[in-house]
């Protein structure tokens, strides 16, 4: 028998030394793995706003920020004292046969952001908004098709990944669900011959390409809206990533002046601590869904109101406002983006610096020199994309940076920082990149050293 223990904190420090055991014992070992063979098994014990501490006291900079979820930080005061107030208050959660006023009023704050659309459903994820976007989008047009794009990532639920074009992640699961068209990112030309059928109930779209931090071309965007009006299909901003503000305006469209006819957003909006996803949509696509009072609960989640939710979600936005969050991206991320910008032309392996606001790609690509082209191919022959982890293991181990390679066999290091960060901490990854890409130009030399290491890896998991 164990005895009651609601101090959490103590439970923490009483078993973290345990955390690889414990996982490799009851979790996913081969991520313990890959933690220890990166070096990235430092033990994080703390995390306070855009800075994580390890077990030694370190302190880093997050640039990954849970993939996205902690734009306000973590453990926001604002955010903690909303949740404790919340279970404080005994509040009648979860009755299901009511209807919750924190639903109503976090329902009512985001449709100020996108006042042309009319109706929020919440959900508890991100894939779980995808699912229900397929759902509403092929119940209100009775229409089968979906259309997404290449390169795209929506989750890794069936529905979800059957939008989702990396095959690593989709070997094994298939076949998927059916009716759904992939066309390449930016290529008008192959939306219009997908959306000419009028099968198509909706087509799913990143305004902003995650994996890989690919941008839309000026007219992309538009023309998608545009021709998905001319066929009677749906047009869906996947802004689970890129919303919030990340972008530097509250949803990325706003940027190509684009109003989809649903809008999905989650990750930021939870603030971090409990899971979240929204749905906003046209009251007449919500019509067609709960038409009638036996189709009220036609779609739902069991947990998907849940107050601690809602209020997680209202908390984030007070934060995001009274801290002027997304303006703050906008110029960070400016800044940001010209500091690297600047350093291309000096590397040859640096091709390019691309992004709005606090969502930032920085892709490397094949040097001219023959020196550093042979290292390159070396690497790229043992694992597509494996250069970028020559760049992201010194920015953690030399310089305390937590970021990541942006997509599986990708030549892109992504930077999604928490929106809270200062200018002191945009010189500090300024000159991390700086003197770590320095290092990838010199061969031989410690970064190539960690290159082999990395090769041989590659070469025994392929054996």
């Amino acid at each position: 028998m164990h005895s009651p223990n609601p101090d959490m904190s103590q439970l923490f420090a009483d078993r973290q030394a345990q955390r690889s055991t414990l996982h490799n014992r009851y979790l996913n070992e081969q991520f313990v793995r890959v933690l220890k063979t990166i070096g990235y098994d430092v033990g994080f014990q703390k995390g306070q706003g855009q800075y994580l501490y390890d077990r030694e006291g370190a302190r880093y900079l997050d640039l990954l920020s849970g993939f996205g979820v902690f734009a306000i930080g973590r453990n926001h005061p604002v955010m903690r004292e909303a949740l404790k107030s919340v279970l404080d208050a005994d509040l009648p959660n979860l009755v299901q046969f009511d209807v919750s006023v924190l639903a109503g009023v976090l329902a009512e704050r985001l449709l100020k952001y996108v006042p042309y659309l009319d109706k929020a459903f919440f959900a508890n994820s991100g894939a779980e908004c995808v699912e229900a976007a397929i759902k509403f989008a092929r119940g209100a047009t009775g229409r089968p098709g979906i259309v997404y794009c290449a390169h795209g990532y929506h989750g890794l639920t069936y529905g979800a990944l059957s939008l989702t074009g990396d095959s690593n992640f989709r070997t094994g699961f298939e076949p998927l669900l059916p009716g759904c068209t992939s066309i390449p990112f930016n290529d008008l030309a192959a939306l219009e011959k997908a959306l000419a059928s009028r099968e198509v109930a909706a087509f799913v779209v990143e305004p902003i390409q995650g994996k890989g931090v690919n941008m839309p071309t000026d007219e992309f965007l538009p023309g998608a809206a545009a021709l998905c009006k001319k066929y009677g299909t749906l047009f869906v901003a996947d802004e689970i990533q890129t919303g919030m503000g990340r972008t530097g305006r509250f949803l990325a469209v706003e940027h190509w002046n684009v109003e989809p006819d649903m809008v999905l957003l989650s990750k930021s909006l939870s603030g971090g601590h409990v899971p979240v996803g929204a749905v906003l949509t046209r009251k007449s696509i919500f019509d067609k869904i709960f038409n009638q009072m036996d189709r009220a609960v036609v779609h739902g989640s069991t947990f998907s109101k849940n107050d601690l939710a809602m209020a997680a979600g209202i908390a984030t936005l007070d934060v995001m406002e009274s801290e002027k969050l997304i303006e703050s991206a906008a110029k960070r991320g400016a800044e940001l983006r010209l500091a690297l910008t600047r350093m291309v032309p000096g590397y040859e392996l640096m091709k390019e610096v691309r992004g709005k606001g606090l969502m930032i790609g920085v892709e490397f690509g094949p040097p001219k020199s023959l020196r550093l082209r042979a290292s390159w191919n070396v690497l790229e022959a043992a694992n597509k994309g494996l250069f970028c982890q020559l760049i992201t293991v010194p920015l953690f181990k030399d310089h305390k940076i937590l970021t990541q390679v942006a997509g599986h066999g990708s030549h892109t290091i992504k930077l999604l920082p928490p929106l809270t960060i200062t200018e002191e901490d945009c010189g500090w990854i300024e000159r991390a990149f700086d003197d770590v890409i320095a290092g990838s130009h010199k061969v031989p030399g410690a970064i190539w050293s960690l290159g082999k290491t990395l090769v041989d890896n590659a070469v025994r998991r392929s054996a």
